[in-house]
């Protein structure tokens, strides 16, 4: 039924499912459930795209330009959702945005898992779940005050997070898959007495995918390991990735019966790495959850890993044919419960690849963009969700409203010199972004750095600058101005020298 609103001053006609009227609600309104749409009268205005998981595509673009979007459908699986893409109209998760010429900004967005998803036009907004779906908020107003009225509807609705992980050491942008027991071994001893709480053990310990046991480059375990960063003053963490397997796995191979189908009964593809797709677990198996349960059960209580790097999660909502017939999110939301039961209330979770509303109120922090690199951005590539050090960065300033929810992991900061091509200003900016977000990882071994690195990576995780936002991208810390517009808009800039 259609029917007009008032917001902030402006009148929008809007079209909802049902007889039930938008209630007034704290900076806004509340809609029915069901499919909602909005005349908003702003023309070519600029559109909020918010990606499907952690690795999406995030920000604004113009109506009149090209939809904000993967184009290598491979990737766009893994990175993406593949159900609702589309290559001519632009798109959005969860919520999106518009900034008309005035500088307010509308907002539409989901207040429940259900895979909400969005749609605009120069002419309206539109919102839809692909199941039953929950109420929507819609807000005009000040860019900062309307994702922040959303935060605080979506903190209540579904949860938030307090926990702080603190500094986290990784393993992973220095040695990738090529760890060992030896090494890291090393890098404990060597992080000892430096400013870091966590150390965090990252692909390339256990068997295959999806078989969550040490391989033989780890002789001694991985509860030893554990116990070797409990020595050192630190709390274990742990990567793993318990809602995917590989199709060379013992878990692929001897139970076949927890994997997610497709409608002709084969395992769904829920994404592509390490060379080929890989398998989601159906979630909503019992028996798939007893192994889910078991896994982190032995790694966190047994083993003593009590910060989790929860990767590739997002294959949890994967499309596929579940018994009993249920949501893809809610699905994935079980999963999660599972995974927070099993590990323990005071354990600290990090989802990465995750879809946002799904997740509130049982991860702890989740990846705002794709993996970081010692790399800034690579002429062969315009994939705005590859591992770029640029691309993690501009994913990351759009899901700083946030922040409230949970922590916002912008990925590693880097101080070495070694194996990097990233320039002082490139490192200062991932610096100053992690600063903004509060949430600081290092993935430098202590060995590869010279004493004035190793100096200046302890003063800055010890330090804590005082953080103002200015504006979209604009930031002051204790004084001093950041600016990322031209990080964001790099055609501001000459990209390549030319001579």
């Amino acid at each position: 039924m259609a029917q007009l609103v008032e917001l902030d001053g402006r009148t929008f006609a809007v079209e909802l499912e049902g007889d039930a009227p938008p209630q007034a609600v704290d900076g806004g309104l509340l809609l029915p459930p069901g499919r909602a749409a909005v005349l908003h009268g702003l023309g070519d205005a600029l559109f909020y795209r918010h990606g499907h998981n952690s690795w999406s595509p995030c920000g604004w673009r113009r109506l009149s330009e090209a939809p904000l979007r993967i184009e290598n459908a491979e990737r766009r699986l893994t990175a993406d959702d593949t159900v609702w893409d589309d290559p001519a109209r632009h798109h959005s998760s969860a919520v999106a945005a518009l900034q008309g010429p005035g500088g307010q900004v509308l907002l539409l967005g989901a207040l429940g898992p259900d895979v909400a998803r969005l749609t605009a036009d120069r002419d309206t907004l539109v919102g839809w779940y692909e199941r039953d779906g929950a109420p929507w908020f819609l807000a005009h107003g000040d860019e900062e005050e309307v994702f922040a009225a959303y935060a605080r509807h979506l903190g209540e609705r579904l949860g938030r997070s307090r926990k702080r992980a603190g500094n986290v050491w990784c393993s992973w942008y220095a040695y990738y898959e090529n760890i060992t027991e030896e090494q890291l071994t090393k890098d404990i001893a060597a992080l000892r007495g430096l400013p870091f709480d966590v150390v965090q053990i990252d692909d390339g310990w256990e068997r295959a995918v999806g078989d969550w046991e040490a391989n033989d480059k780890f002789p001694s375990g991985m509860r030893a390991l554990a116990d070797r960063i409990t020595d050192a003053g630190l709390r274990p963490g742990l990567w793993i990735a318990p809602f995917i397997v590989l199709p060379g796995s013992r878990t692929a191979r001897e139970r076949p019966e927890l994997l997610l189908r497709d409608g002709d009964g084969d395992p769904v593809v829920a994404g592509h790495n390490w060379g080929t797709g890989y398998f989601a677990l159906d979630l909503t198996l019992p028996a798939a959850q007893h192994h889910l349960r078991e896994t982190i059960h032995r790694v966190s209580r047994e083993w003593g890993y009590t910060y989790l790097k929860l990767d590739f999660v997002g294959a949890g909502a994967a499309p596929g044919v579940r018994s009993p017939d249920t949501g893809r999110e809610a699905a994935y939301r079980t999963g999660l419960e599972i995974v927070r039961e099993a590990a323990g209330p005071d354990a600290y979770l990090l989802g990465s690849g995750a879809p946002l509303l799904p997740s509130l109120g049982l991860v702890d922090g989740i990846r705002s963009g794709p993996d970081v690199a010692p790399l800034w951005e690579h002429y062969a590539t315009q994939d705005p969700s590859d591992a770029l050090a640029r691309n993690a960065v501009v994913n990351t300033l759009h899901r700083l409203w946030q922040s409230p929810l949970l922590e916002v992991d912008p990925d590693v900061v880097y101080f070495r010199s070694r194996l990097n091509l990233l320039t002082e200003q490139q490192q200062g900016l991932l610096r100053d972004l992690a600063d903004i977000c509060g949430f600081r990882a290092v993935s430098d071994p202590p060995g590869w750095l010279r004493p004035d690195e190793l100096e200046a990576m302890t003063a800055y995780l010890t330090a804590r600058p005082e953080v103002r936002r200015l504006g979209r991208y604009r930031f002051a810390l204790d004084g001093r101005e950041v600016d990322f517009t031209t990080a964001v808009t790099p055609e501001a800039e000459q990209r390549y020298p030319i001579a």
